[in-house]
């Protein structure tokens, strides 16, 4: 997925179209006011936003209508959530950070880091839990009794 997200997409958009993937995803629709909850904020901020993605061809939008994403933005969404789930995984399991704070940190991080820098942490990821599994173990047992 090297190179899926657009340059002239800013990480803000990325946040809705991940929010309107996800909210169609579990609901089968996707409305203003479920947007605007899921990213907390107005509808009208919502509204406008969606001008702004239908202009860039990445949603059809009309008001009053139906919200569904174009397969361009489908493929930035699904992109942007893929990352998501990663980084959510990777703080846990390898940094052994707290569920609710790599979520947290995940969601921000997704939108700022590189697809090369992902490639390469779920190459480390992968390299640490394969060749040095009681390394890893060992690191996670001393930061949750740091913690603790």
């Amino acid at each position: 997925m090297v190179g899926v997200v657009d340059q002239g997409i800013t990480k803000r958009e990325e946040e809705y179209l991940e929010a309107m993937y996800m909210l169609y995803k579990n609901k089968g629709v996707i409305r203003v006011k479920d947007i605007a909850k899921a990213l907390s904020v107005k509808p009208p901020s919502v509204v406008d936003a969606l001008k702004k993605l239908a202009e860039k061809g990445l949603i059809e939008y009309e008001k009053y209508d139906r919200i569904l994403l174009t397969d361009r933005g489908r493929e930035i969404a699904e992109a942007t959530y893929s990352k998501h789930v990663f980084l959510t995984k990777f703080f846990i399991d390898i940094l052994g950070i707290p569920p609710e704070i790599a979520e947290q940190d995940a969601c921000q991080f997704e939108h700022y880091v590189s697809e090369i820098t992902v490639e390469r942490m779920k190459e480390f990821a992968r390299f640490i839990q394969e060749q040095c599994p009681y390394v890893l173990k060992q690191f996670l047992k001393e930061k949750l009794e740091t913690e603790g």
